[in-house]
């Protein structure tokens, strides 16, 4: 072989082995579904199947990246009444953020009750904070205005703890609501929002979907262990709750919602505020071809 042809076999070679990793992981990404379902079991185990069916937490953080988790800690409510995000699953994560190298994991949001009261009565506190989480309550001043640009909305104050973060993982409970009929993913991202959130509830799905545009997280996992079927978002009766031992994930916070309304024998064309975020372009995947893998525990 001349000299001249051997050189450029040797660099095509070199150049397509350069390429290698990123084509695998590209593949791989390809190869696994856009959003998992897995019930019957405890939120522990839920989680950690989940995340092996979605190709490890490690997709999404990295070593020494700054974590934000936000559950749904809103109301001065007990686990078992299904208002807040369950505690064990929150630990839980948070957990799993440090063993996939997490340098530091924050939890907050921003309560409708006492804040103190919430965080106490939730058990979120108290669990996340021995899974080694940092857990702070929302300080007024750290909201910072950014700009929205929408229809509706032109801009609004968002935690800044919330912006500075490398990844954000939104664990909402799956809920009842009075007002949008359920509070899912998009919702519970109104717990970084602040100024006059009733300001957002005329034309609630426009103006919701104008600002989540904006601040969309890593990863949704809605948190279906015990669901809250009426009177909510705030409950108070174990008549209201279900125990549905049920976990989704998905990196399209959309997806993740639709998928969720069947939980509560709902169509996306009864939840104003997911179908506007459908048609402004919030979604990464199609719901008519979303690829869900589901799973059954035990």
């Amino acid at each position: 072989m001349r000299r001249r042809r051997f050189i450029r076999l040797a660099s095509t070679a070199l150049a397509s082995l350069s390429f290698l990793p990123y084509s695998v992981g590209k593949l791989h990404a390809q190869s696994l579904p856009q959003a998992v379902w897995v019930e019957n079991g405890e939120p522990e185990a839920l989680l950690r199947r989940a995340l092996k069916e979605y190709g490890g937490l490690e997709r999404f953080i990295q070593k020494g990246n700054r974590v934000v988790i936000k559950p749904n800690i809103g109301w001065d409510r007990p686990p078992e009444l299904a208002a807040n995000t369950n505690p064990h699953l929150v630990a839980a994560l948070v957990k799993a953020c440090k063993q996939a190298g997490a340098r530091e994991v924050i939890v907050f949001d921003r309560t409708c009750n006492n804040p103190r009261r919430c965080y106490r009565n939730s058990q979120i506190e108290k669990l996340a904070k021995d899974a080694g989480a940092r857990v702070e309550q929302i300080r007024p001043n750290r909201f910072k205005n950014i700009a929205i640009q929408g229809q509706l909305v032109k801009e609004w104050p968002i935690y800044e703890t919330y912006l500075k973060a490398d990844k954000v993982i939104n664990v909402p409970i799956a809920k009842h609501h009075s007002l949008s009929r359920v509070t899912l993913g998009l919702k519970n991202l109104m717990g970084v929002m602040g100024g006059n959130r009733g300001d957002i509830h005329n034309h609630f799905a426009q103006k919701l979907a104008e600002i989540d545009r904006k601040i969309l997280p890593t990863l949704t996992i809605i948190d279906a262990y015990r669901i809250l079927t009426d009177n909510g978002p705030i409950g108070g009766n174990p008549k209201d709750v279900k125990l549905t031992k049920t976990l989704i994930i998905s990196d399209c916070t959309v997806s993740a919602d639709y998928l969720a309304l069947q939980l509560f024998d709902l169509k996306l064309d009864e939840v104003a505020h997911v179908q506007v975020a459908y048609q402004m372009g919030l979604a990464k995947y199609a719901p008519e071809k979303l690829k869900v893998k589901r799973i059954q525990l035990s």
